[in-house]
């Protein structure tokens, strides 16, 4: 046989034996979670995606062809509309919603030079929707569809924390979120954000731990977040005090870029880093889980790209046996979300993050209203996501479009 015929004909088996192995050839960590068509036996097209604005709330509705809907509160999307409403509702319009897990790595596919928070942000919103369109045609709650419903109630730990105010003034939010909620968890931020060791105010950071514990005593678990303030330098340091104060665990005490510095951190004391809110890369948890950069897995439910992504992010974690805490900044109708993750994820951690400083006072144009009773919060038990918005009340919200 000639070479120039033989090679040729090398390559074209070659190319389909990979074609044949390829679904084998996907990353671990992409590899599907949720048998959606098992557990909703019709298909769910995707009809048309809204986005709406209320006031300074924003929603995201997904239609169904047979008219069915699911809807979900945004986080911080006003900045990224354009990729919202140009590269991510594109990718779910006219898809089976059952396909969510191949709908979001598609469109991660055609736009991965995206990649980051103003890319995933908005993934995450329609996601999240899709979710609740799923749940409400199926007539289950989320946790359900991921697998199961593991707990009924969520434990917290209380976070919000501010740098402008006083040591004192700080401790006293806490003391009266403590009293409020029955919290048994609090998270403190610590010197200054991304601010290279300089604290608030000199001594502020030491002087306010050291009296949270003196008010709250042992039994309170306290947490702290430094949002990338020290080189590692200083966090090892900084680290030596905290222990004496038994405080669980570390949270970014470097910018979260500099895997290198946080790592040496993680490497040097014994309390447990926190880290990963600002990460979407599923790659790049992988790397971090993998290499003990961080000791508790902690990706936002926006930031990474939803629920399926967290959730695989999740099974990372829990085959390296650490739990996964996710970061949260988010409460009632747009916190529901964690809730209904934490619910059915295994591995979580021992308290979910919800912000308590910030929680309103209960509206009329959704409901359930969540609130923290005896340091936990209730899954709701209604379909999709469990919230439910005022038809009204969303009929009346402007329409954005580009």
């Amino acid at each position: 046989m000639q070479r120039r015929l033989f090679v040729p004909s090398i390559a074209a088996a070659a190319c389909q034996a990979f074609a044949q192995d390829y679904p084998r050839r996907v990353p671990a960590y992409e590899a599907p979670l949720f048998d959606l068509r098992k557990q909703i036996s019709s298909p769910i097209k995707i009809a048309k995606v809204e986005v709406l604005e209320s006031g300074k709330a924003t929603f995201v509705v997904v239609h169904s062809s047979d008219g069915a809907t699911g809807v979900v509160r945004t986080k911080e999307i006003d900045d990224f509309l354009p990729i919202l409403l140009h590269r991510v509702i594109p990718g779910f319009v006219g898809r089976d919603a059952r396909d969510l897990e191949s709908i979001v790595d598609d469109v991660y596919i055609k736009n991965y030079k995206l990649a980051g928070q103003p890319f995933w942000s908005p993934v995450a919103a329609v996601e999240q929707a899709t979710w609740d369109l799923m749940g409400r045609v199926a007539k289950k709650p989320v946790p359900e569809l991921m697998g199961g419903v593991l707990r009924t109630e969520i434990p917290v730990y209380l976070s919000g924390s501010g740098r402008e105010t006083t040591a004192e003034e700080e401790v006293e939010v806490y003391d009266r979120g403590l009293a409020e909620t029955q919290a048994k968890a609090v998270k403190f931020k610590i010197g200054g954000r991304m601010n290279r060791n300089v604290d608030h105010y000199p001594g502020r950071t030491r002087k306010m731990l050291e009296l949270a514990r003196k008010r709250m005593g042992e039994d309170i678990t306290i947490y702290v977040d430094a949002n990338g303030g020290y080189d590692s330098a200083s966090a090892i340091d900084t680290a030596k005090w905290l222990a004496d104060l038994k405080i669980a665990f570390f949270e970014e005490p470097c910018p979260w870029e500099e895997e290198s510095e946080t790592k040496r951190v993680a490497d040097a004391i014994a309390m447990p880093v926190a880290g990963g809110e600002c990460d979407s890369s599923l790659w790049k948890f992988a790397d971090m889980i993998e290499r003990r950069v961080i000791d508790i897995v902690q990706p936002d439910l926006n930031y990474c790209g939803g629920i399926v992504r967290a959730a695989r992010i999740a099974r990372m974690a829990a085959k390296a046996k650490i739990p996964i805490t996710p970061h949260n900044t988010q409460i009632d109708a747009a916190g529901v979300k964690i809730v209904a993750f934490a619910a059915a994820i295994p591995n979580i951690g021992p308290f979910m993050e919800f912000p308590h400083r910030a929680i309103p006072k209960p509206v009329s144009w959704y409901t359930p209203n969540l609130r923290i009773r005896n340091g936990k919060l209730p899954v709701p038990t209604g379909t999709g996501l469990g919230v439910d918005f005022d038809p009204d009340y969303l009929k009346q919200a402007r329409r954005l479009e580009s």
